[in-house]
Parts: structure tokens; sequence; C-alpha cells
């Protein structure tokens, strides 16, 4: 009587397990729908929403395909081979070696390293653009991540473009060590050559932002757009946490929370990128023009006093 009774609690136990028990990351990617506030969610409804929520307005990772779709004008742009440098030149020692790690993030995305460049128009304008892929490698930098944006600051020069970056990842990737960090004052340089050309630099934050990123080409913007929700951050939360020994805000590093200490200009929905970016972009350009003809207009009166002289 008594293992009858056991077994049926047992088995109840186990039911109750199995009711209770939540999906893996893994169970999730592979089915068609994702979790956020309201539970589960189909893939269908979030991707008919720019890839956010249509509830809380999270914004969920896109691919750098998914991005410039929805960044140009009717989605419509080209993309540029960037150069790639040679794979883990310090032959970095791991559990799984930097080669392979570089291999199975380029089966897995498709790319070559974990920045695309793109060209096309927002609001009929033409413009350089890059965007990070968070499937390789956390959209860490290194050597090819460098070359990418030294290509697209060239690129947007010899073609009198502004450029656009959407800035992701945590940082500078350690597997590459001093190289990495190389990159910093690389991308650094490429952008003041950008400003000196007289053309508009735009960052747009997509969560996250960290470290390395956070302290070089993410914030030398002229204007700096995030997305709701975003981390943007040069150490990470827990880090400070520990460091200063205090309870942290909720919303500390946020995107909410870094646009009121006033570290960015505009917090901004994944939607409607396009079209401010766009206004910005001719208000821009159209004061340049202005400045331009002031400075042609000038010339020629003080040319006119000094023919009259």
């Amino acid at each position: 009587m008594v293992n009858w009774l056991n077994s049926i609690i047992k088995a109840g136990s186990r039911i109750k397990a199995a009711i209770r028990k939540r999906a893996t990351k893994e169970e999730l990617a592979k089915s068609n729908y994702v979790s956020c506030c309201k539970g589960l969610i189909s893939k269908k409804e979030i991707t008919n929403n720019f890839h956010t929520c249509p509830y809380c307005f999270k914004h969920f990772k896109v691919t750098p395909a998914e991005r410039f779709g929805y960044l140009f004008d009717s989605g419509i742009y080209e993309t540029f081979k960037t150069p790639i440098p040679n794979d883990d030149p310090l032959g970095f020692v791991a559990v799984k070696a930097y080669k392979d790690q570089l291999k199975s993030a380029r089966k897995k995305t498709g790319l070559d390293c974990s920045m695309v460049v793109a060209s096309g128009e927002i609001n009929k304008i033409k413009c350089t653009a890059i965007a990070s892929d968070w499937g390789f490698l956390g959209s860490s930098i290194e050597a090819a991540e460098g070359e990418s944006i030294l290509f697209a600051a060239m690129h947007a020069i010899e073609n009198k473009q502004p450029l656009i970056i959407v800035a992701q990842g945590g940082g500078m990737r350690m597997q590459a060590s001093s190289i990495s960090l190389m990159q910093m004052p690389r991308s650094a340089l490429a952008i003041n050559d950008v400003k000196a050309a007289g053309l508009p630099y735009i960052v747009i934050m997509s969560d996250p932002v960290a470290g390395g990123i956070t302290a070089s080409y993410a914030m030398l913007g002229d204007i700096h757009f995030a997305e709701p929700g975003a981390t943007v951050a040069f150490a990470g939360k827990r880090v400070i946490s520990g460091t200063v020994n205090e309870e942290l805000p909720a919303d500390f590093q946020t995107s909410e929370a870094v646009l009121k200490a006033g570290f960015i200009d505009r917090v901004c929905h994944r939607k409607d990128l396009n079209e401010e970016i766009g206004k910005l972009l001719s208000i821009l350009l159209k004061k340049k023009s202005i400045s331009t003809e002031e400075i042609d207009e000038t010339s020629e009166d003080t040319q006119q006093i000094s023919k009259t002289a």
C-alpha cells in the first residue's frame, strides 16, 4: 500500500516538474516563439514589428541585413567586401582554439567578420553605414573589424557621404590582445578624417554597447541615437556595484538613464530611425550648404572692396 502511494506521489512530482519546466534557449531558438513580457510571443509578430515586442517595445538583436533593411529607404542597399587580415596572428591559447572560434562564427553568421559595410539612401540622401552581427563573437572588435571601419570611412569621404555606425558589442576581442586595442585609436583617426571632410557622423547604439566600443567610435558622433532599453556602458553594472559596494538603480546604464545624464542625444524606436536620421541629415547638409554660400558671398564682397580701394 505504502509503495503504491509513493509511486503515485513520485509520478505527480514528475508531472508537475515537466509542466513547470521552462524551455531552454536552444529549444526557443528552434521554435516559432520568443520569450518576452507576455510570455511566449510568435517570432512572426516580432519580425513584423521591426524585431521589437509590440507590448513592451523590447528591441531584439538583428543581423546586419535586417538592420540595413530597416535603415535604408525601401530596404535597398549594397554591401562591400572589406579586407580580412590573417587569423590569430598571436596564436591565442584557449580551450577552443581562436581559429576554430572564428570558423564557428563564420559558419553561424555567414560573415567573414562581425561588421558589414553598406551604402544606400536615407531620405534620398546617399549614406555609408556599418552594422554588426551579435552572433559573431558578441560583435567584439579585432583587426578585421578595424579594417571595416577604415574602409567605411574612406568610402564615405571618397563619395562625399555621411557615415552612420550602428554601435553594438562588449568591446575589444581579448583573443587578439593589443591588436584589438589598437583598433580604438585607428577608428578614432578614421572618424576624424570623416569630420575633417565636413561630413556628418551619426551613431546608433543598439543593445549592448560597452568597453572599448564605448571608449572609441561609439562616442565620437555628431549626434548619438540609442534604441530603447539598450545598455550603454563602459564597465559592467555588476563590476561597478562591487567596486562602490552599493545597490545600483534598476535602470542604471539603460539608454533612457544615459539620455537623462546627457550622454546621448535621443532614444528612438527602431521603426523611426530612417525618418529621424533622414530629417537630421537634411538639416545638417543644408546648414553646411548655407555656410558655404555665406563664405562665397563674403569672399566676393571682400574682392569688391579690394577693387574699390
